[in-house]
């Protein structure tokens, strides 16, 4: 009888354990779609570039390159004149006001001149030879285009004005040499006018600068930590209309056609290739920037950012409690499968299904007709059927979802950063205004959600104190 007892209060311990104890559930997994790479149609972007370049920029830089001795004669033989060139003073460049078209440049210049008169007769020499040192200022101006990539100007020699006019003493007596040696400026004139063309010409060649600062632009940078956002920009064309002096600047307009992605998870490589940079005439370029933007967020950074919404949550049915430990998201046949490792009054991992949708008002993904798997509802209708209810299921489905509005606003506040006097390298500044981000559509592929957003706005680039 004792024995008995021992038996029945054994059982009843045994039942009461059970009673208490936590349900396990086994379903089955629905196996993912068979992984390959994202393929999507990415709509191009088109970013306006308009470059303003103050002629003091061009002054500087041309008087950097051109320095000391700019031009040199030594032979004497040809036309009886030996000379050498020099700047004797920085060179300044202005507007010259004819239709706003053309640059003045003033080259201040020292020059020594030697000239002889004579004649070689019977093999002996009668030369006098006699040398001058003159100061005197070219003026010169310049047609002014673009022309891959660089700034070219056309130069004419416009005047020539001594400081004195050289003279020189001939049987006794001091006679101007001006028209002697002007004749032979002359000569000269188209060197120091190509001379002028290539200083310009090297200073103002804006492939290094733009390639340098669009490097910059389209280097991956991130746009929201908590969400480990990065936008991605990758030129394909560069366009730019004719250079048109207006006031104290040259006025260039470019534009660029590119893709821009935004990357969830690590930092993604940059695409920028400057090798593939290719510089197009256009005779117009819009006044605002179109940006289409590809937001790529793989299923597992997905899963990890859901996974945060049911940290610290607890869902409950009378005195049955679980936990979400741990969520993770792929793909299949068209819908998402969303796995929740639950512990609490049920230990193991329950399957869901649904289509990706989004909220425009709320600027959030969820997931539409959320519902369980089929096997995973049959096992929880006969072990769980508290769980298996729709009250627990739409709680959980408020967390089965995330919002981007972060991921916008903070795209917008990066992004306005970059508009508000950026300066990629010294000497250029980017400003620019910009809409609010429209949201456009999204798409599954097989290992990423991708959401399609589009912005408007403007970018203006001015080079100020160029080095």
């Amino acid at each position: 009888m004792r024995l008995l007892s021992l038996f029945s209060a054994f059982t009843v311990l045994i039942l009461l354990t059970n009673c208490g104890s936590t349900q396990k559930i086994a379903t089955l997994k629905p196996e993912p779609d068979d992984a390959s790479p994202i393929v999507y149609n990415n709509v191009s972007s088109f970013i306006n570039l308009p470059i303003t370049i103050k002629l003091k920029d061009i002054e500087n830089q041309t008087n950097a390159i051109l320095n000391g001795l700019i031009y040199e004669d030594k032979d004497i033989e040809d036309d009886d004149i030996e000379m050498k060139i020099w700047k004797l003073a920085p060179i300044s460049i202005k507007n010259s006001n004819i239709n706003n078209q053309k640059i003045t440049t003033i080259l201040p210049l020292k020059a020594t001149v030697k000239y002889r008169i004579g004649t070689k007769t019977m093999g002996v020499n009668l030369y006098n030879t006699k040398e001058f040192i003159l100061n005197g200022v070219i003026t010169l101006n310049s047609t002014v285009n673009l022309t891959n990539w660089k700034l070219k100007t056309q130069t004419e020699l416009s005047s020539l004005d001594w400081n004195e006019s050289p003279t020189m003493t001939v049987f006794g007596k001091n006679m101007p040499v001006t028209y002697l040696i002007n004749p032979s400026i002359k000569l000269f004139k188209s060197k120091i006018e190509k001379k002028i063309d290539e200083a310009i010409a090297k200073s103002m060649d804006f492939k290094p600068n733009v390639v340098t600062a669009l490097e910059k632009i389209c280097t991956p940078f991130q746009m929201n930590e908590a969400y480990e956002s990065w936008l991605r920009i990758v030129p394909a064309e560069i366009y730019s209309t004719a250079a048109h002096l207006k006031n104290d600047s040259f006025v260039l307009q470019m534009g660029m056609k590119c893709n821009m992605e935004t990357i969830i998870g690590q930092i993604p490589e940059s695409k920028f290739d400057a090798d593939k940079i290719v510089l197009k005439a256009v005779s117009k370029i819009p006044n605002q920037i179109t940006a289409n933007i590809v937001a790529v967020s793989s299923y597992q950074d997905a899963s990890r950012i859901m996974k945060k919404n049911f940290s610290g949550q607890e869902f409950s049915s009378g005195s049955k409690k679980i936990k979400v430990e741990d969520v993770t998201i792929w793909h299949k046949s068209g819908k998402m499968v969303i796995a929740l490792a639950l512990t609490g009054s049920i230990n193991g991992t329950i399957y869901l299904t649904g289509f990706p949708k989004y909220n425009a008002d709320k600027k959030e993904i969820y997931f539409d007709r959320l519902d369980y798997v089929l096997d995973t509802k049959n096992k929880l209708m006969r072990t769980a059927n508290w769980l298996a209810q729709g009250i627990i299921l739409r709680k959980i489905q408020e967390s089965c979802r995330y919002s981007i509005q972060p991921n916008l606003d903070e795209g917008k506040k990066t992004m306005l950063n970059y508009l508000n006097n950026y300066s990629p390298m010294p000497g250029v500044f980017v400003n620019g205004k910009m809409d609010d981000i429209q949201f456009q559509k999204i798409e599954l592929s097989q290992n990423a959600i991708i959401a399609f957003v589009k912005v408007n706005g403007e970018i203006n680039i001015s080079v100020d104190g160029l080095k």
